[in-house]
């Protein structure tokens, strides 16, 4: 199993000092999220900061651009890195994408299926000289003359990586996708029960092998080395689960578990800017379904029996930080858990 960091907001002037740091540490990659800046640039500072671990985005949000836009950036940043680039891509939801990037929104699983077959059909015209005439229901494009082809990359395209919760997208991400971003709200059970199948269906559409499909996904982590450290981290997990919660797009995970009324009484606190109450709304009972839960020297054990013959790679998501040497014993023993792929 793989351990990742995944960064948000990182000041552009540290993102360097911020990817080295996870790379002295051991940790296998290096992602930023976009939130208040551009992904791609994020990771080219990361990447000319780095020599061996991954560098990718977790996630760049698809719908705000298009096939070609990403196509060119993903490839850049593949010859940049030396081929150690990771497209991580997710739809957001409809508010964003038509009120913040003024965009078009509609069948999000099945147009960012498109997306990715559009944008593999790029790489192709690029890399192998086809043809470029892809023709689709939301995207098309059949114009590229030599003058604006790159060429072959040497390191080939980067793997696509898909953010998913609901089965549609999850289905999506196992027909086109090299792998699929869980979200850290997930529950196992949910994992098992609702990911996995649909990726496994995916998978078949395309007559994929499953196990050829990565599973990477952030993990809610409660720990400390002592009762205040704990009690920090524990309130900063419940702080998250009580915001996410309150995201209509991931009500299906709580409704797996019967939550779905609670999901709705913190949709209205969220609207009614009551934040500091959502957290109370968090219960032992959820808190244990949705984060690990261990000491500091428990953790590695803990992931792994709860993900560790299912989950190819991890983030953590937690204000615990290990201390001396703890998170390099932490990698190594999940390292040692099997290979995941590359």
């Amino acid at each position: 199993m793989k351990v990742d960091s995944l960064a948000f907001d990182t000041p552009l002037a540290a993102v360097g000092a911020a990817a080295r740091a996870a790379e002295d540490a051991g940790d296998d990659g290096w992602f930023t999220a976009e939130t208040s800046q551009d992904p791609f640039i994020t990771v080219a500072v990361a990447a000319q900061a780095t020599e061996r671990i991954e560098i990718g985005t977790g996630i760049a949000v698809a719908f705000a651009r298009n096939p070609m836009d990403v196509a060119y950036s993903a490839n850049d940043l593949q010859l940049l890195s030396g081929g150690r680039f990771v497209l991580g891509l997710g739809s957001q939801i409809e508010p964003h994408i038509t009120r913040r990037f003024s965009m078009p929104w509609s069948s999000p699983a099945a147009r960012m299926r498109e997306f990715v077959l559009a944008m593999r059909a790029i790489w192709s015209a690029w890399h192998d000289g086809a043809e470029l005439d892809f023709r689709g229901d939301f995207y098309e494009h059949t114009l590229l003359p030599p003058f604006f082809a790159p060429g072959p990359n040497p390191y080939g395209p980067p793997p696509v990586l898909l953010a998913a919760v609901g089965p549609r997208m999850t289905t999506v991400a196992g027909e086109v996708a090299d792998g699929v971003l869980a979200h850290a709200f997930t529950t196992e059970a949910y994992l098992r029960e609702v990911t996995l199948p649909a990726l496994a269906e995916g998978a078949a559409r395309a007559d994929r092998d499953p196990d050829d499909v990565h599973v990477a996904m952030g993990l809610f982590v409660v720990s400390g080395y002592d009762a205040e450290e704990r009690a920090a981290s524990e309130a900063f997990v419940r702080g998250q689960l009580g915001f996410y919660a309150s995201t209509p797009a991931y009500r299906p995970v709580l409704e797996r578990h019967g939550w779905g009324d609670r999901g709705d009484e913190l949709t209205r606190r969220s609207r009614a800017g009551e934040w500091q109450r959502m957290p109370e709304l968090v219960d032992d009972e959820m808190l244990d379904a949705f984060a690990v839960v261990a000491a500091p020297d428990e953790l590695a054990d803990r992931i792994l029996g709860r993900y560790g013959d299912v989950v190819d790679r991890v983030s953590l998501y937690t204000s615990f930080a290990f201390r001396d040497g703890d998170g390099t014993a932490f990698r190594e023993a999940l390292a040692a858990a099997g290979t995941a792929p590359s």
